[in-house]
């Protein structure tokens, strides 16, 4: 019970990537705040139905505002915030193109959610973390920005951008005890979602284990971040991928 009466807010929680934190977070006794565009009633039911305790809260993380309104919301319900896990992003529905032919407003669209959504979370939880003297960011990443994926530059780009963000704001917090750090994960294939399968193939042939990756492959890397078992660790980029790429 690592995280027993822990506050963790999990953007994107009602994704199922975000649902797979949640009921881990959950299943060691953290209270959960699951803010998304849509609704995480269901994840909610499935912790409640675990003995666990979470809430779904409507939120546009690229939106100062409505990022405001839900941490407020998640600590006066549970008291304060301990950790944040930014999970939310401008993936499943991106549009790719050469990037000289990338629209404007496409560009701008993922740097919102990916770039300015974490800054903005990250941003409205400090007030609560420095008041507890210590907290916990754990910023998601992809491998895509140590690979360079064509055709998704406005996608790469702001997955390089939270790996930078994240040595920023950890030297910023260091001084507040709050632990900052990066997660990229690789290509994960989540529950229904359809891919080619030559494609997945050889995917999995660069990987040192050649299987395709699933949500409970970054649980608990996640999780270690989010503990006490790092408290020394901070500004780092924990790569998770199946051994695709050796740093």
């Amino acid at each position: 019970m690592r995280f027993k009466d822990k506050v963790v807010i999990v953007t994107g929680g009602g994704g199922k990537i975000g649902k797979a934190y949640a009921l881990a977070f959950a299943k060691e006794g953290a209270k959960l705040s699951l803010p998304d565009l849509v609704s995480a009633d269901p994840v909610v039911k499935a912790i409640q139905d675990q003995g666990g305790t979470a809430m779904s809260v409507e939120c546009d993380v690229s939106n100062e505002a409505s990022v405001k309104a839900m941490v407020d919301a998640t600590a006066k319900r549970y008291g304060g915030v301990d950790i944040l896990i930014n999970n939310a992003a401008y993936f499943m529905t991106v549009k790719k193109s050469p990037f000289w032919e990338m629209d404007v407003a496409e560009f701008d669209k993922a740097m919102a959610v990916n770039v300015r959504g974490v800054w903005l979370c990250a941003k409205a939880v400090f007030p609560y973390m420095k008041q507890r003297g210590k907290g916990k960011i754990v910023n998601i990443s992809s491998g895509v920005a140590l690979n360079g994926n064509p055709n998704y530059i406005h996608y790469v780009t702001s997955k390089g951008a939270v790996i930078s963000m994240t040595r920023a704001m950890a030297r910023e917090l260091g001084d507040f005890n709050i632990c900052v750090n990066t997660v990229a994960p690789g290509f994960t294939l989540t529950e229904g979602r359809q891919v080619d399968p030559e494609y997945e193939r050889k995917r999995n042939e660069q990987r040192c284990f050649k299987r395709s990756q699933v949500e409970q492959d970054i649980v608990g890397t996640v999780l270690f971040l989010a503990s006490s078992d790092s408290d020394f660790t901070t500004g780092q980029l924990l790569v998770v991928d199946g051994g695709t790429h050796l740093l």
